[in-house]
This record gives structure tokens, sequence and C-alpha cells, in this order.
């Protein structure tokens, strides 16, 4: 079997920092940025892990706005 890695992309200015991406993340990629801020004032989903996602998607799946996409690339 291959071995998947995962990459995410969060639309930042979309995102309004609800933590369901971060809570349904089994390998703890994300986390909501502790200092910065988007546009409308809310702190943004991004991948603090990056080495560990491997691309379920469960974020993309939960996210009630659709800011997040997931990508997968077999190594």
């Amino acid at each position: 079997m291959a071995k998947v890695r995962g990459a995410v992309v969060v639309d930042t200015q979309r995102c309004k920092g609800c933590n369901l991406c971060v809570v349904a993340c089994p390998t703890k990629t994300l986390e909501l940025h502790p200092d910065e801020v988007n546009d409308k004032g809310y702190h943004y989903s991004y991948m603090k892990n990056p080495e560990a996602c491997i691309g379920c998607a469960s974020c993309g799946l939960v996210c009630p706005d659709g800011c997040i996409t997931v990508y997968k690339v077999n190594l």
C-alpha cells in the first residue's frame, strides 16, 4: 500500500475560526492561528504540523463555509 501525504489549503479570508476542522483532524495537523487574524477579525485555521497530514479530508467535510481544500499525493 502506497503512503499518502496530504496538503490542506485554507481560504484564510473566508475562515471564521469555528474550530470544527481542528477537532475533526485525526492527526492534529490543524490549529487556529494564535496571533494572526483575517480581515474579518477571526483567527483562521492553518497547518501547524504539515508532515502529519494523511489527506483524509475530514477537515474539509466538516467545514461549514467550504474554506478547506485537501490535496493528496502518493509517495
